[in-house]
């Protein structure tokens, strides 16, 4: 874990502001790990032993409905923090993460996270503030959910996932990892056959293009203001 460059941590938001010396400390009770597309990071309800730091790749946070249905919650990009059960007071993991693509990941043990937040003041501040903005995202989505017709649900969710993980191509703004229609339809509350629909129409529109799992934004213009229009 030495050989790991500090520096590597310096641009990650987590790690804003902190002094080389306290990101090679941190990186010297972390433990690399490798998971392959589809592997389960870790599972709801399970014993919070780890938290993580995404290094590259995608992971799918999944929470499970009382009747068995999936419910995306978000996903998760390079250079965010997961797992990190402690932050919010928890002993158990509170939903599903599943590798999007293949990731490679940073693991402290959750045993150490007092002593990590107690030496690390900036750390700690870092990880709060995402952590409250990612209760802000979800009392955002619980009242898209409630108020907002599926159409707008839909852009904005193809929008979101462009913004955090978009790259920028010669046709438009390509969504960089495989995203299915039914990860859009759990993201979205609403059903695959309706979110079929919707792309095909957007793609018959010019708007989008999509197909094997890829969705690349034409008229992402167009998109924001169909998301943003009210009644």
């Amino acid at each position: 874990m030495s050989r790991l460059d500090p520096s590597l941590l310096a641009g990650l938001p987590p790690f804003s502001g902190m002094e080389r010396e306290a990101l090679t400390d941190m990186l010297a009770s972390a433990t690399a790990l490798r998971h392959a597309k589809g592997a389960h990071i870790f599972r709801e309800g399970e014993e919070a032993h780890s938290f993580f730091l995404l290094l590259d790749g995608y992971v799918r946070v999944v929470k499970l409905a009382p009747d068995g249905e999936q419910v995306i919650v978000r996903f998760i990009a390079s250079g965010e923090l997961l797992g990190i059960a402690k932050a919010i007071g928890r002993d158990s993991y509170p939903a599903n993460a599943v590798a999007a693509a293949d990731c490679v990941l940073l693991a402290w043990p959750s045993r150490s996270w007092d002593g990590i937040i107690a030496a690390h003041p900036g750390f700690a501040t870092n990880t709060y503030a995402m952590v409250g903005k990612r209760l802000l995202d979800t009392q955002d989505k619980v009242v898209e959910l409630a108020t907002e017709r599926v159409e707008r649900r839909v852009a904005n969710a193809v929008l979101n996932l462009a913004k955090n993980t978009g790259k920028a191509t010669d046709e438009g703004i390509l969504i960089d990892f495989l995203i299915s229609r039914q990860d859009i339809s759990e993201m979205t509350g609403t059903t695959l056959h309706t979110v079929s629909r919707l792309l095909s129409s957007w793609e018959a529109k010019g708007w989008i293009k999509s197909g094997r799992q890829r969705i690349t934004l034409i008229e992402s213009q167009t998109l924001m203001s169909l998301a943003t229009a009210r009644d």
